[in-house]
């Protein structure tokens, strides 16, 4: 067990920490060899990404602990921050002094980072379908952690550096770039959102202190922009009427969709969830929205289902009609390559 668990902390500092955070690539690669703190991170929930969720713990106490010398070596705690070849002892120093709260951290937490700047490439697609049927949407997000992402509509855009979406007179811009196809018209025409529903086996509370400092923790350390968004976009769902479901989606999809309006277009969607549900039951969710489909007709968004790219599907009377196929967008909805149907 210790021996996999060693290869996914170096994996985790080859493929995802490097060029993207020196500092948990640095102490991931220590930790591949340090049998001590590897035994504490196997206290992790069964089917968890262990790495980010160990550094997310720390990284969540040292908001508690700011004045331990660790904090020193964070972009997130200072921007004088001190030379990484000396920041492991002190890692491991912290994480033996806390070793009880660390775990009960790793036993009840859940990685669920809530990265705002993927609505970049879920708003044009919202926007077109309601341009189509003119009728106010109802979103259901599955995975939606603290459902910022159900607040799209009410973001501003900045797509190429020219494409400027005005949606509400906040501070808050999601910038990105499209590669790909013109995005369509109606990214420049409001839209309607009757209801926001959330559903996440843990779901978070915006208005709670201790869930906004793990959304907050879940966040890179040098990764200022996204924390930034997130500090922005938390008042605004703070103000929206935002419904957070507890439970299996899969479970209780079929219920949840019978009490929405009928005279609003369903669209389900999730990004960067579904690739830690077991397979079969991948299958089980598909077969869950074609039965509501004999209902209500729905759309479908998402990815990580079945494959890495970004999909739009039409589902209407039992039968799926794939809208747009998208190339892998970039994880933190910094580019993306838009394909027009």
């Amino acid at each position: 067990m210790l021996a996999t668990l060693s290869k996914q902390f170096h994996t985790f500092a080859k493929k995802e920490c490097k060029n993207s955070s020196p500092l948990y690539e640095h102490l991931a690669y220590q930790i591949t060899n340090d049998e001590e703190l590897l035994l504490i991170a196997k206290e992790a929930t069964n089917g968890q990404p262990i790495p980010n969720l160990l550094f997310a713990a720390v990284h969540y106490l040292l908001l508690t602990y700011k004045d331990d010398d660790l904090a020193n070596f964070y972009p997130s705690f200072t921007t004088a921050t001190k030379p990484l070849n000396s920041v492991y002892p002190f890692f491991k120093k912290f994480v033996l002094s806390h070793v009880d709260e660390v775990k009960k951290i790793l036993q009840e937490r859940l990685v669920q980072t809530n990265e705002i700047l993927r609505c970049a490439y879920l708003y044009p697609m919202m926007t077109e379908i309601y341009q189509k049927h003119r009728m106010p949407l109802t979103f259901i997000e599955i995975g939606a952690s603290a459902g910022l992402q159900l607040a799209m509509d009410q973001y501003n855009y900045f797509y190429n550096q020219t494409l400027l979406v005005n949606n509400s007179t906040t501070k808050l811009v999601l910038a990105s770039e499209n590669i790909g196809d013109t995005l369509p018209p109606s990214i420049s025409q409001p839209l309607i959102v009757a209801q926001r529903i959330g559903i996440d086996l843990n779901p978070m509370n915006v208005t709670e202190d201790k869930d906004v400092g793990w959304l907050q923790a879940l966040i890179w350390p040098e990764h200022h922009e996204r924390r930034k968004l997130l500090n922005q976009a938390i008042p605004i769902l703070q103000q929206l009427d935002v419904t957070l479901v507890k439970g299996d989606a899969i479970e209780r999809l079929t219920d949840i969709s019978r009490h929405i309006d009928p005279q609003t277009m369903l669209v389900v969607y999730h990004t960067h969830v579904t690739n830690q549900i077991p397979v079969k039951l991948r299958h089980t969710l598909i077969d869950r929205l074609k039965d509501i489909s004999l209902e209500r007709p729905l759309y479908h968004c998402y990815n990580n289902l079945f494959d890495l790219q970004l999909h739009q599907d039409f589902l209407h009377e039992g039968k799926i009609k794939s809208i747009r196929t998208i190339d892998q967008p970039d994880g933190h909805g910094r580019w993306f390559k838009w394909a027009n149907e």
